[in-house]
């Protein structure tokens, strides 16, 4: 704590005490207040991690959504928990049940002293793991895909098994699909319905209106495939074997060590799912960065089938998650539900680009139907 900052602290208190009808704190006052309850909540974070964990923080530095820190029991990652204990239990065991067949390389949760996941602090809860060096896997680089591919087969089929502990909360969103393509195909009517009561029109809600039309119509197709599809019996299946998928495979999230060896970390969303959700997401994610190339389509599904093959039912499923407009209603779901914070001109940035590819993406979902044969 720095010491102006305490005496500042101390005679804003003062003043506060003595004198109700005193002048207006100054703009210093304010700033330095704020700064030293700041500074409390934080040495109070770093004690109750320390108590808690049993360890010594030796350093500690903020590194892209958590923390890094430097301990005696050495480097250690610190991360805070968005969610209450009883998921972050279903998600401490899908770990340990991976570790457990097999699958160890994850960012597995140290225990505090009473045997927890987590360290409670102020309300909010810590989980603590280890540091995981390596780089995030690039998904330009159409080896470092094949590797990921495979990876994540061999997850799904750790996954299976697993049987969350007592208390905690099951994720799960099998069968529910759809029910979530019907009623965000419908609420992109609602958002269309927003902006025509606006006066003035963002240069978002014109890229919206103009193509809204598209994205509808593939939408329903989607639904019309998953429909026609073994969707339900391949949930059904999905429940008999009590898997689970990551729900968030992407490169941050996959780290590549030396040797070409894979972590895979943040497992915040994992859930009960089919495993074509876990592949279309993954795929997605890459397709979109590579000009919806057929080839690394083909990569990503011919090194998953060498550790655990499709069913050719799976196939119409996973073309049906391909198919859904999923990127373009997020967008506008945050958009028009103010769900982050980005400005006018990125929202407008990311639509546009999202639209831009829609020749590219038409030509992929053609190419993916023929080659795998999709009716």
């Amino acid at each position: 704590m720095y010491k102006s900052e305490c005496t500042s602290f101390a005679n804003f208190l003062r003043r506060l005490s003595y004198n109700i009808h005193a002048a207006p704190f100054t703009l210093e006052e304010l700033v330095s207040t704020y700064k030293y309850i700041r500074g409390v909540r934080v040495m109070m974070r770093e004690f109750e991690v320390e108590r808690q964990f049993g360890i010594k923080i030796d350093n500690i530095k903020a590194n892209k959504g958590v923390y890094y820190l430097k301990t005696n029991k050495g480097e250690r990652c610190l991360k805070k928990i968005n969610y209450g204990p009883q998921k972050l239990l279903f998600v401490y065991g899908a770990k340990e049940h991976l570790i457990k067949n097999g699958f160890e390389d994850v960012d597995r949760y140290f225990l505090n002293i009473d045997g927890e996941p987590y360290a409670l602090v102020n309300e909010d809860l810590y989980t603590l793991s280890e540091w995981l060096d390596g780089r995030e896997c690039d998904f330009h680089n159409i080896e470092d895909v094949k590797i990921a591919a495979k990876t994540l087969a061999k997850l799904h089929e750790a996954s299976k098994g697993y049987d969350p502990p007592e208390n905690s909360k099951l994720k799960s969103d099998l069968g529910r699909w759809p029910s979530l393509m019907e009623k965000r195909i419908k609420s992109l009517d609602k958002m269309r319905d927003m902006v025509r009561k606006k006066n003035n029109k963002s240069s978002f809600d014109l890229l919206y209106i103009k193509s809204l039309d598209f994205y509808k119509k593939i939408g329903k197709e989607a639904l019309r495939t998953l429909e026609e599809s073994e969707y339900e019996s391949l949930c059904a299946i999905a429940e008999n074997e009590k898997g689970f998928c990551h729900h968030d495979y992407t490169y941050h999230n996959i780290i590549i060590g030396q040797d070409n060896h894979i972590s895979v970390i943040d497992f915040d969303y994992c859930k009960r799912e089919v495993r074509t959700f876990d592949i279309s997401n993954f795929m997605t994610k890459v397709l979109k960065r590579c000009n919806w190339n057929m080839e690394f389509a083909t990569a990503i599904i011919d090194s998953y089938n060498e550790e655990s093959p499709l069913k050719e039912e799976e196939y119409k499923v996973l073309f049906a998650y391909l198919q859904f407009p999923q990127r373009y209603w997020r967008l506008a779901n945050r958009y028009y539900y103010n769900e982050v914070n980005w400005g006018q001109n990125t929202f407008a940035s990311k639509l546009e680009g999202i639209i831009n590819e829609q020749e590219e993406y038409l030509n992929f979902l053609g190419q993916f139907k023929d080659k795998y044969n999709i009716k």
